[in-house]
């Protein structure tokens, strides 16, 4: 990982400490801390850590575009499977390995680590990226909108990992 994606960790790691926040209710079990939600110069921060072609993605465009997947796909930390797996953590995840998700058997066997450069390729079209595939999703033909998603959701769920 480079240096400013390092720095931006820490700083979302220290913001999360329990500045301002009021003190929790001492009426039995207490609530995991919500994870403190990046601002929008951290995002910026981020995306500009991020390798091209995505840290030149518009974050809004690709929020937009990913409105097609909430339907779908959550991709908040610890989020429920839907009709497809969380996404969160999905960048260096080996494919079909998301716990609790019944994949295709296409799924399971297929043999890649998800970056984004795969998942340019599954966006443009999953039904041909990966035969047999349950994922009934047509794609996203722009490739400009598929930057911005990736990129989105690289800034979103927790990416960490180079991309090859």
């Amino acid at each position: 990982m480079n240096r400013p994606a390092l720095i931006v960790l820490a700083s979302l790691a220290l913001t999360g400490c329990g500045q301002g926040q009021a003190p929790a209710e001492t009426s039995g079990a207490q609530a995991a801390p919500a994870a403190p939600v990046p601002t929008a110069a951290e995002k910026a921060t981020l995306l500009a850590a991020l390798p091209a072609p995505y840290n030149a993605a518009d974050l809004d465009n690709g929020r937009r575009a990913f409105a097609r997947c909430r339907s779908c796909h959550t991709i908040t930390e610890g989020g429920s499977n839907m009709t497809g797996p969380n996404l969160y953590g999905v960048f260096g995840r080996q494919a079909g390995a998301h716990p609790g998700f019944n994949y295709s058997e296409a799924m399971t066997e297929a043999d890649f680590v998800w970056n984004g450069e795969r998942l340019d390729d599954w966006l443009e079209n999953p039904r041909t990226f990966l035969k047999g595939t349950k994922m009934s999703f047509a794609g996203i033909p722009d490739p400009i909108d598929r930057r911005d998603v990736i990129a989105f959701l690289m800034v979103e769920t927790g990416h960490t990992t180079p991309q090859s």
